[in-house]
């Protein structure tokens, strides 16, 4: 009898045991990539608008740490280039291909000093113009990332 009740208490142990562990596991378990209240740091913070104008597109600026800077442009400008020149966002030289950006919000880079360039991307693809070409185009998204 001593014995069956030994069984007994164990048995009960072990399911305690197993429902805790389960809890334990469950809680581990959540989906992390839901909304919460906390500032984020993704694309999803908070644009600087910056001009006025009639035209407004998207601007983003990734630095050489990797930290995105998010912009609205408000322009009467023709040309990606000649919105951000105006506004001081980008500055550099003019060069055989255009112009060669070296300087982006504040953070020069220089290929033949650091190794490093800004790179010129719309929505996302390596662009095939550079910026002082590329004319504004409605609902586009532009980027300077730092290669």
């Amino acid at each position: 009898m001593k014995m069956t009740s030994i069984k007994k208490n164990l048995s009960l142990f072990l399911c305690i045991a197993l429902i805790a562990v389960t809890a334990l596991f469950a809680t581990g378990c959540t989906d992390n990539n839901t909304p919460s209240d906390s500032p984020s740091t993704n694309s999803q913070a908070e644009k600087t608008v910056l001009g006025t104008g009639e035209t407004a597109f998207d601007f983003s600026v990734t630095d050489p740490s990797g930290e995105k800077t998010d912009f609205e442009i408000h322009t009467d400008k023709a040309t990606v280039g000649e919105a951000l020149l105006e506004l001081g966002l980008i500055a550099g030289e003019d060069g055989e291909y255009g112009l060669y950006v070296k300087t982006v919000n504040g953070t020069t880079l220089d290929y033949d000093t650091d190794g490093k360039y800004w790179a010129f991307y719309i929505d996302g693809e390596y662009a095939l113009a550079g910026v002082d070409l590329t004319k504004i185009s409605a609902g586009a998204s532009y980027e300077f990332r730092a290669e």
